[in-house]
């Protein structure tokens, strides 16, 4: 089995496809305000972006803002970090090294979903 596709959960789909492209730079390969959807490409995993609609039941609220478990990995963790936080990305953190070795930072999107950066240990 391979992992093909991860999804997030937003209630403004414009603001989050802005953010996923304009902000974190990933490249949209597929959307529809219409039907509240967004696909990127981010290497061998697929991101959806999907609206919650305010109307919808109280288990697809509680989808939105909260942490994903999806880490993004980057070469350069300070200076991703530093990119990030200028252009207005909120952080919970600043970077901390890991027990594993890795050093990671957790950021919130707009509609406060909690994502990872990370930088694997050298080898």
């Amino acid at each position: 089995m391979n992992l093909n596709t991860a999804r997030i959960f937003v209630r403004d789909i414009a603001q989050a496809k802005r953010f996923y492209t304009q902000t974190l730079g990933l490249k949209p390969i597929a959307s529809s305000a219409e039907h509240g959807y967004c696909v990127f490409t981010t290497g061998g995993v697929q991101l959806v972006v999907e609206a919650v609609s305010a109307d919808a039941p109280q288990e697809e609220q509680e989808l939105v803002g909260r942490f994903t478990g999806l880490s993004f990995t980057v070469a350069d963790i300070q200076q991703t970090y530093r990119s990030l936080s200028a252009a207005g990305v909120a952080f919970t953190g600043a970077p901390e090294r890991q027990a594993w070795g890795g050093i990671l930072a957790t950021l919130r999107d707009p509609a406060g979903n909690e994502l990872q950066v990370v930088q694997p240990a050298a080898t």
